[in-house]
C-alpha cells in the first residue's frame, strides 16, 4: 500500500500549530507554511511544549501518546507556499479574511494540482465564497477543526456547493487518521452548527458582564458546573482570541441580519486595547500571573 502523502498546513497560528501537531503525531508527514520564520519558530515551540504536556498526562484525547522527537522531526517548516506543492491533503488556517483566502486559495489551485482536498479550517465563510476562486471548486472542503487542536475531537466537513462526495469522503478519512470524529454539515450555511450555536452564548456572556450580572470567572465557573462545559465560554474566547471571534461575529452578522449576533461594546473596547485573550495574557481572564490559568479573571 502505498503511503499517504504530506499533508500542508497554511498558517501557523494556534490552530496551525495544532494541526500540524496532530497530524504529525499521527504520523504524517507535515508541511507548516507561514509567512515569517519568526511565527514559525513560536508554532514549533507551542507544539513542542504542548506534547510535553500531554507526554506528562498520557496522551491526548483518543490517541495514545506519540514520541515528541518523532512528531517534531515531521514538521518541515517554510516560508515558501511553493513547497505545499506536494501535499495530497492541504488545510488552511488564516485569518478569518474572505479576500485574503480566496487570493490563497487561487494560489494552491495552481500549485497543488495533485492534492485530494483543498480544506480551510473557517469558522464562519461559507466553503462556496472560498472555492469561486479556484478552477477545481468541487475539491475544496470545510474542515472546521476546534481549538486546542490536540484535545478537541470533532471536526465538522463542510460542503460547498460544488464540493464533490469525493472530497467529503476524503476529508472524513484525513480526519479519522489524525484521530477525529467527524460529522458533515450539508448546507453551506454561515458559523455551521457549532460557530452558529457558540456565538450566540459567547455573546450573551459578553453582555451579562458588560451589564454587571456577574464577573467573567463566575459566569465561566457556572457553565462549567451546571452545563458540563469543560470550559466556560469566555475562558473559550479567551482561548481562541478575541480579535478572531470578532470577526466570526461581523461575519455572522452581515451575513444574516440576526441581532443574536451584533457584538457588545465591551468585545470591541479589549480588542482595540490589545486585549486578544491568551496570546496577549489577558482577555476576559488575567493569564499573567499562573500561565493557562483561566480562573483569574477581574472583569
Amino acid at each position: 500500500m502505498t503511503a499517504p502523502g504530506p499533508v500542508a498546513i497554511i498558517g501557523a497560528g494556534t490552530m496551525g500549530a495544532g494541526l500540524a501537531q496532530v497530524a504529525a503525531a499521527a504520523g504524517r508527514d507535515v508541511v507548516l507554511h507561514s509567512r515569517t520564520g519568526a511565527r514559525l519558530d513560536s508554532a514549533v515551540e507551542a507544539i513542542g511544549t504542548s506534547l510535553d504536556r500531554m507526554a506528562r498526562r498520557g496522551g491526548s484525547a483518543g490517541r495514545s501518546q506519540a514520541d515528541p522527537a518523532e512528531v517534531l522531526g515531521r514538521i518541515h517548516r517554510t516560508t515558501d507556499l511553493g513547497d505545499c506543492a506536494g501535499a495530497t491533503v492541504v488545510i488552511e488556517s488564516i485569518a478569518e479574511d474572505l479576500a485574503v483566502k480566496r487570493e490563497l486559495f487561487a494560489e494552491l489551485d495552481r500549485m497543488c494540482t495533485g492534492a485530494e482536498i483543498l480544506a480551510t479550517n473557517t469558522s464562519g465563510i461559507p466553503i462556496g465564497l472560498i472555492a469561486q476562486a479556484t478552477t477545481r471548486p468541487e475539491r475544496v472542503v470545510g474542515t472546521h477543526f476546534f481549538s486546542p487542536v490536540p484535545m478537541m475531537r470533532l471536526c465538522e466537513i463542510v460542503r460547498g456547493p460544488d464540493t464533490s462526495d469525493a472530497a467529503v469522503a476524503a476529508a472524513r478519512s484525513f480526519a479519522d487518521a489524525i484521530g477525529k470524529e467527524s460529522v458533515v454539515v450539508d448546507r453551506d450555511t454561515p458559523g455551521f452548527i457549532t460557530t452558529r450555536l457558540l456565538t450566540v452564548l459567547i455573546l450573551e456572556a459578553i453582555r451579562m458582564v458588560e451589564d454587571g450580572t456577574c464577573k467573567a470567572v463566575d459566569l465561566d465557573r457556572a457553565c462549567q458546573l451546571g452545563f458540563g462545559h469543560p470550559m466556560g465560554p469566555l475562558a473559550s474566547v479567551d482561548l481562541s482570541g478575541l480579535d478572531v471571534f470578532q470577526d466570526v461575529a461581523a461575519g455572522l452578522y452581515r451575513a444574516t441580519g440576526n441581532p443574536a449576533f451584533r457584538a457588545p461594546a465591551l468585545l470591541g473596547d479589549l480588542v482595540a486595547a490589545g486585549h486578544h485573550g491568551r496570546k496577549t495574557g489577558s482577555g476576559f481572564h488575567d493569564y499573567t500571573a499562573t500561565a493557562g490559568a483561566a480562573g483569574a479573571g477581574a472583569r
